[in-house]
Formats: C-alpha cells, sequence, structure tokens
C-alpha cells in the first residue's frame, strides 16, 4: 500500500511525541504546531484559529488533515472539514494522547481524582509561548507576571492577594504525576516535577505513558471506536456521551 500523504495540525504539548511518531510512520506526514497558549483564548477563539489551519490545507498535496487535539474545553466544537477529510481522536483532552487510550486514562483519572499531570511539553512549553494575537489581553488578566511586578504595581499586600488568587485554581488538587513517554532521556523533567509536587505537598507519581494513540493517528489506522473521520462539508460538535465528538 502506497504512503499517505497527510497534514497534522496538533498542539505544542505533544511535541517530542508527535515528532517520533512522524519519523517512524508509514505514511508521509508534514506537521503544523499550535502554541499550548491556544487554550487560553476561550473555545470561540481557539476554533476560529484551528479553522484557519485547516482551510489552509492544500488539497491538492494532501489526503487528510490530522488534528492532534481532543475536544478540550470545546475548543474543536465548531471545526468544518473543506475540501479534505479531518480526523479527530475520540479525546477529552491531550492527556488521552499520552495514556495511549480514553479507557486507561478514565481508570487513571477515575482512581486518583485531583490529580495534576506533566509531560515534558508542559515543561519545556511554557507562558512565553503564548498566542501573540492575545497577549494585550493576557497582560491585562495578568498571565506570565511575577510577584514582583504585582508588588511594584499594587504594593506587598495587593500582591500577596492577587498570586493567591491567581493560585487558587490549583486548590483541588494533591497529586503530580509524570506521565514519562520515553521519547528523552536525562533532561530531569521528571525529578522537577518531583520537586514541583514537594513544594505542594502533593503526592507524586511517575508512570509510563503509551504511544499508541499518536501511533494510529499518522499511520492511518483511523477506527471509528478511537478516531472521528470528518468528511469534507460536515462539522464537528460534541457528543456528550462516550464518543465525545460527533458531526453535526
Amino acid at each position: 500500500m502506497a504512503p499517505k500523504r497527510l497534514l497534522a495540525i496538533a498542539c505544542e504539548i505533544a511535541y517530542r511525541e508527535m515528532c517520533l511518531c512522524v519519523a517512524t510512520s508509514r505514511n508521509i506526514v508534514d506537521l503544523r504546531f499550535l502554541t499550548k497558549g491556544l487554550h487560553d483564548l476561550g473555545s470561540e477563539k481557539m476554533v476560529a484559529r484551528l479553522q484557519d489551519e485547516v482551510d489552509a490545507a492544500d488539497a491538492e498535496k494532501y489526503e487528510a488533515v490530522l488534528l492532534a487535539y481532543g475536544l478540550c474545553n470545546n475548543g474543536v466544537a465548531g471545526l468544518t472539514a473543506r475540501a479534505l477529510p479531518l480526523v479527530i481522536p475520540r479525546a477529552h483532552d491531550c492527556i488521552t494522547f499520552f495514556f495511549g487510550t480514553r479507557e486507561r486514562y478514565r481508570e487513571y483519572f477515575d482512581n486518583h481524582p485531583g490529580t495534576y499531570f506533566a509531560t515534558t511539553g508542559w515543561q519545556e512549553r511554557d507562558a512565553v509561548n503564548i498566542e501573540d494575537v492575545d497577549s494585550d489581553v493576557r497582560r491585562q488578566l495578568g498571565y506570565g507576571k511575577t510577584y514582583e511586578d504585582y508588588v511594584a504595581e499594587h504594593g506587598e499586600e495587593n500582591a500577596k492577594y492577587i498570586m493567591e488568587t491567581l493560585g487558587d485554581g490549583l486548590r483541588n488538587y494533591d497529586r503530580l504525576t509524570y506521565i514519562d513517554m520515553g521519547v528523552q532521556e536525562n533532561l530531569g523533567y521528571d525529578e522537577q516535577a518531583a520537586r514541583d509536587a514537594e513544594e505542594k505537598g502533593w503526592t507524586f507519581e511517575r508512570v509510563a505513558g503509551d504511544l499508541g494513540l499518536l501511533r494510529k493517528l499518522v499511520d492511518g489506522e483511523w477506527g471509528s471506536d478511537v478516531f472521528l473521520v470528518v468528511e469534507p462539508g460536515e462539522t464537528v460538535a460534541a457528543s456528550h456521551d462516550d464518543g465525545i465528538i460527533k458531526t453535526g
């Protein structure tokens, strides 16, 4: 069987993993990475940004567009396939990519609620990579500012309150799990994650990841139980069931 020529649009959170899978794929896959900060723009702007990338795909060059994103707070709901089929994993978010199946992720999540996950992508890709289109909005909201910045702007007492408020989003976590994808050695990211957990008073765990889902994506193994294939003219919608996404 001749290799397919495919375009993969992926979140940089899976940069190393996607590059490895593409390098060993039977198909010819071109990669287009978008910044981790795309998720911070909200679902409407995220969908619009992804749609721009889907629309730009060369229908004469590629046979399909692969989307290495999950539903991601409805960040793909509303996407429309144009001249090419659009292939999307049935996943709530990218953590499924690192566990290999949504069943394995669900089992871990059910057994360990309150878990914050980390991989190389979380360690390497941070706020400096935020989409420039909304940098002014993010500055207004305080993203990327340090404690010293707030002291200079608002005084020490107010700075403490602001930092506590911004950090309140972590209040429901009590565990940090580092997912080792086996794509790197001696980078020290797992040790850094362990230190982060200790500083927060959280339990730390290291688990083995699984590249199976991402390999199936780039190898063209698009079984309907794992992927949604959106035909040209169809639009993605949240299904609110075990299938996660559907066409609508």
